[in-house]
Order: structure tokens, then sequence, then C-alpha cells
């Protein structure tokens, strides 16, 4: 039995359509994608890390036909979240939207919904794009871009002030406050 692929990824574990996003990221200087059959992987590959990543895996396939659809969802959200005015994003985001629905339920806990798709292929993209309009309506202002210039991750800000700044306090974070000690040690 083969063993499964490591993530890669610097920063995982943010709600599922930043998740998304964050599956393209700067190493060394060099923007890497995860789904570009990078670190000896196929893109499907990519897929299935992150399906497994996000808890999807148990409920979608890492095939051709659903990375297709999922990088569909990719760029609208990109588009999207770098300019939420951008109405030709909006429209890509609903355009993903359409290949899915909510069906509410009745569960022993209470009210719930499942999703339902006529081509479970458009899953996962669909699931990223419903997971943004969620984001959305709680907190739109928390959803972020690092403040780093060299990284293009993006979090939601869940401390409690809300004043976050890094994808990683250990990695953005610390790199600038090292460059802002050097600097300030430098003029002396």
């Amino acid at each position: 039995m083969a063993t499964e692929a490591a993530d890669p990824r610097p920063l995982t574990g943010e709600p599922v359509s930043l998740d998304l996003l964050n599956t393209r990221w700067m190493r060394e200087g060099v923007l890497t994608d995860l789904f570009a059959g990078a670190f000896g992987l196929t893109r499907v590959e990519g897929l299935a890390i992150w399906l497994r990543s996000t808890g999807l895996a148990d409920r979608f396939r890492a095939d051709a036909a659903t990375l297709v659809h999922l990088l569909t969802a990719r760029e609208a959200l990109a588009r999207a979240v770098a300019d939420p005015a951008d109405e030709s994003a909006r429209a890509l985001i609903d355009a993903v939207l359409e290949h899915g629905r909510v069906r509410v339920t009745l569960t022993a806990e209470g009210p719930g919904e499942r999703a339902e798709f006529e081509d479970p292929t458009w899953g996962p993209a669909w699931t990223a794009a419903r997971d943004y309009l969620d984001l959305l309506g709680s907190a739109p202002e928390r959803i972020r871009t690092c403040a780093s210039e060299s990284c293009v991750l993006h979090f939601h800000d869940t401390s409690r002030n809300g004043t976050r700044r890094w994808c990683s306090m250990s990695v953005c974070g610390n790199r600038a406050k090292a460059s802002r000690h050097y600097a300030r040690t430098r003029v002396r």
C-alpha cells in the first residue's frame, strides 16, 4: 500500500475557501502551486492532498474533472478576495454556486442542511464558494491577506481584537520583526 503524501503547504487549517486560495504559496521566492504537479506529485495527487487536508476526501473523489472545477472556484475566490467590488468575480462565484444547492433537513440534533449536486465533481468547488459566502456573512473584515510583501497566503483572523497581520507569526511575523530589528541596529 502506497503511503499518502504529506501536505507541503506552509499554512493549512483555514476555512475551506481560504484554504483553497492557500494552495498557491511562495517557496524560496517562487510561486508554488499544489495543483501544478510540484513536489513530484501529479496534479490530481495534489488535489487528493487538499481534499484530505480539508476533510472533504470522504465525500469527494480526486479526479481530473473535480480539479478543473476546483481551479475555476480558486480563480473566482482569488478575484473576489482581491477586490470584493469586482462584479465579474461575483459572477464567477455565482456560476460555481449554480452547480449545487442546500437541502434543509431535520436531524436528531434539530435543524440541519446538506449539500446536493447534480454533478458531484462540482462538490469541492461549490463547498469552497459556499464557505466564502459564510465568511462574508459573519465577518468579511476578518478575511485577510498576510501583511508580508513576499507572502500570498490568506487567513481568517480569529484573534480576539481582530488585529492579526501575518499568516504565521513564526514565519512571516518573525521575519518582519527581525527585519525591523536589523534596520534599527544598523542605523546606530
